[in-house]
């Protein structure tokens, strides 16, 4: 792996036989960090909007399969 860094960017370059899920995970993980570092939101709010989303999903699944 070579990491190279410009004025205006920083360059990976990857081995070509490199799983491209994994490289998926890594590029959304640095897409999430570079959208979030301005962001003052605590920890407690994401915990809170983490539970809401996964409250309305169940609700969805339970209509979906009849419970």
């Amino acid at each position: 792996m070579i990491i190279e860094r410009t004025k205006e960017e920083v360059i990976f370059k990857l081995s070509g036989n490199l799983n491209l899920d994994d490289l998926q995970d890594i590029t959304d993980y640095l897409e999430f960090t570079e959208l979030t570092k301005k962001n003052k939101t605590s920890q407690k709010e994401v915990d809170n909007l983490v539970n809401e989303i996964k409250k309305g999903r169940w609700e969805k699944t339970k209509n979906r399969i009849g419970l």
